[in-house]
């Protein structure tokens, strides 16, 4: 594991494994103190309450600059911005029997349809800003919506169950704290001449893998980047060309001298499962899947491409040939250092579910087809 950054704040150094604790409070429904230089927020993820106490206590919520915008609140003072995240006022039916209810609604987008009569709310002022992004990226680390009670309140604040600093924040999102644990041959469908090797953080449960296909020979690989996709990987899903591009990578790289196939971790390009079949329920209202993902208050590609670089780096791979139609791998890779030679596209055949979801990676973000 690298050396935490020092800390400019004076907040101390970054410790990704405060982060960890911090995400795993969070997922539990229990109270996580963040800190930045400032100020401080303490709350619970709204979708883990479980408490009804816990609604009625609450006072303020913070959201996401895009919820909030969907909220309307873009027009009042205190929510100038959608980049940036929004405290509002908690409504007063939030300390009602249907709170819990109330508090999902105002956290996800996909309950609009269904409770589309909400509001008015009034945005406050927020100062810990650095706190409340940081927020934001824990929750989109651990899988949950970026939307929570504030249940900290003066001189009375509640005792958190785990304090994290912004710099903890950014150390666990350190690429650097990979390393290799584990490899083995693993002959695979396509490719029977193949070796797996394992990769993991001391703060991150999560195990990132590279399937090292051939011998290496001194020419520079043919590598594909492939972010985990449940949905199309295992259970051949039609709204994506995940599993078809998988399968087709394995052949490619059969094909050429050697490659290697870097499995990410960041399912649903960086913002987990659950959030992913969100988005892919408002797709059903009629988004599209950039606009699903901003709705639900996330970017629209939120991996780190500095993961396949670190990976790379600790199998001696400085040059590559990456098969690939996303530019943005390509330059999230040369800005870690690696010399990609050449983009290789990776195109396959569209069916009727997925051909609009196609589209819009072509039109809006880039993708050459």
């Amino acid at each position: 594991m690298s050396n935490p950054s020092p800390d400019p704040h004076g907040l101390g150094q970054g410790d990704a494994k405060a982060a960890a604790r911090a995400i795993d409070a969070l997922r539990r429904g229990w109270a996580v103190r963040v800190e930045g230089a400032d100020g401080a927020l303490t709350l619970r993820a709204i979708e883990r309450v479980g408490e009804p106490s816990h609604f009625v206590a609450a006072h303020e919520i913070l959201l996401s600059g895009s919820r909030a915008a969907t909220l309307c609140l873009m027009g009042q003072g205190a929510a100038a911005s959608s980049h940036n995240a929004v405290r509002i006022a908690a409504p007063e039916e939030l300390a009602g029997p249907d709170g819990a209810a109330l508090a999902m609604a105002l956290a996800d987008p996909v309950l609009d349809l269904s409770m589309p009569m909400k509001g008015p709310f009034r945005a406050l002022p927020l100062d810990a800003t650095e706190a409340a992004a940081a927020a934001m990226e824990l929750a989109r680390m651990g899988g949950m919506l970026p939307a929570f009670l504030i249940v900290e309140d003066g001189a009375d604040a509640l005792v958190a169950d785990a304090t994290v600093t912004t710099d903890d924040v950014a150390a666990f999102a350190d690429a650097g704290t990979l390393n290799i644990a584990a490899r083995a041959r693993l002959p695979v469908a396509g490719a029977e001449d193949a070796q797996i090797v394992a990769f993991r953080s001391a703060a991150d449960a999560t195990d990132h893998v590279a399937l090292i296909i051939g011998q290496r020979d001194g020419s520079p690989p043919l590598v594909r980047i492939h972010s985990e996709c449940l949905t199309g990987d295992v259970l051949g899903s039609l709204k994506c060309d995940c599993g078809p591009q998988l399968q087709a990578a394995v052949h490619a790289m059969a094909e050429a001298q050697w490659g290697v196939l870097l499995y990410l971790r960041q399912e649903g390009r960086g913002i987990g499962l659950i959030n992913k079949l969100r988005a892919y329920a408002l797709q059903d209202q009629g988004f599209d899947t950039v606009d699903a993902n901003t709705r639900l208050g996330f970017a629209v590609d939120a991996r780190d491409f500095g993961v396949a670089a670190r990976m790379l780096s600790l199998l001696n791979i400085p040059a590559l040939r990456l098969l690939t139609n996303n530019p943005d791998k390509v330059a999230g890779l040369v800005a870690e250092g690696i010399d990609v030679l050449e983009r290789v596209p990776h195109s396959l055949p569209t069916n009727p579910h997925n051909v609009a979801y196609l589209a819009t990676k072509r039109d809006r973000t880039g993708h050459k087809l």
